[in-house]
């Protein structure tokens, strides 16, 4: 029997520019120890915004709000991406966050082997969500036009392809910055 059902999600992805450089530098605990704050602001962050944290990857996050808590999840994700940087500076790494947002319909519910199975999303909206370029904050959109007139406000476009970015964020050409 299946555990999984289609449903419309804001998908977003984070994930921080320069990591493995940075954890090169230094000592695997320290590394975890820095991870490990992260994560619990991400998760906060998320959880407060009515989302829900599907995975942490590494330094990467893959969270998703259901669609009456877009405007909440993606100003969540604004603050986050603030906070994160802030850690990130205290702790004198040259990391940033960066945040991709994307909505539409993803495959939800538990999936893997029957005694492990775990909440996770998968289809298109994902692999658009994951595909986002950007150097900060960007929304598709699909995500873009979810939003109340308020939460746009804090967004300007910018193409090509057309994303929306933050209003404070520069325009950038070309791809996204690599770790």
């Amino acid at each position: 029997m299946f555990d999984f059902s289609e449903v419309s999600l804001l998908v977003a992805f984070t994930d921080f520019t320069h990591f493995a450089a940075q954890a090169e530098r230094l000592d695997d605990v320290e590394v975890a120890r820095v991870m490990d704050a992260y994560y619990e602001l991400a998760g906060r962050a998320v959880a407060a915004a009515g989302g829900r944290v599907v995975k942490f990857i590494g330094d990467a996050t893959l969270a998703v709000f259901p669609t009456e808590a877009v405007d909440r999840g993606v100003l969540a994700l604004l603050e986050l991406k603030d906070a994160a940087d802030r850690l990130m500076v205290n702790h004198g790494w040259e990391s940033r966050l960066t945040v991709k947002a994307h909505f539409g319909p993803v495959v939800a519910g538990h999936f893997g082997v029957e005694s492990d199975k775990r909440y996770d999303v998968l289809g298109k909206t994902v692999n658009v969500t994951a595909r986002l370029e950007t150097s900060g904050v960007a929304l598709s959109v699909e995500a873009f036009r979810q939003l109340g007139l308020d939460a746009r406000q804090r967004f300007k476009k910018h193409t090509p392809p057309v994303t929306y970015i933050r209003v404070e964020d520069p325009h950038r050409s070309g791809r996204t910055v690599r770790r």
